[in-house]
């Protein structure tokens, strides 16, 4: 009852070690985004001189006229604008890149976590925590604080928006001197994405 448990803990032990090593191992990054929560919102800032000059986004939940708002505008279907996940300001990242993620926080305790790309990391006031994740495939990925952090903890999620490389480079170009344009033509490939998506589906 005593040896056969610790043989089996020890036979677990070494494959846990190991993804346990791979986890922590950050591979040479290719782009730094630091994460820092606020009672209750996501700023990004991307670290790499090259994007610097796109400054701090701050990202807040749409609320439920935002959200019809936005599908108006752009004529999104409601899928498209989940509610408690959309924000008015997306992160915004390439496909396939090594995404070095950095994060802290403006006060109290908070937590990234995008369940998508296998990340979460505690965002602590003073403090610097890093993880990294890399997006093979285009699209739009949630994520919210997983750490109670107050009345609205419920109420700061994160969108994020993986686009290929050219795409990615036209939407920092416009960042860099009109983040609103930027966001405008996002939510415009959003909805030519979705249309599209639509009609194959149709045809199939």
């Amino acid at each position: 009852w005593t040896i056969v448990p610790v043989l089996i803990l020890v036979a677990i032990a070494f494959p846990s070690f190991r993804l346990l090593f791979a986890e922590t191992t950050i591979p040479e990054p290719q782009m730094t985004v630091k994460f820092t929560g606020g009672q209750w919102y996501w700023q990004y800032d991307y670290m790499d001189e090259d994007f610097a000059p796109i400054g701090t986004i701050v990202s807040n939940m749409l609320n439920d006229e935002g959200r019809q708002a936005r599908m108006e505008e752009y004529n999104l279907p409601e899928s498209s604008v989940p509610r408690l996940l959309s924000v008015d300001y997306p992160l915004v990242v390439p496909e396939d890149t090594v995404i070095h993620v950095l994060t802290t926080s403006l006060d109290v305790n908070h937590a990234m976590a995008v369940p998508a790309f296998g990340i979460k990391a505690d965002s602590i006031k003073g403090r610097i925590n890093e993880s990294w994740f890399s997006a093979n495939e285009t699209g739009i990925y949630y994520g919210q604080c997983s750490e109670l952090c107050g009345r609205n903890h419920a109420f700061m999620p994160m969108e994020v928006h993986v686009l290929d490389k050219e795409r990615f480079a036209e939407w920092a170009a416009l960042a860099k001197d009109d983040l609103d344009k930027a966001t405008q033509q996002l939510f415009a490939w959003q909805a030519e994405d979705t249309g599209s998506n639509t009609v194959a589906a149709l045809a199939n």
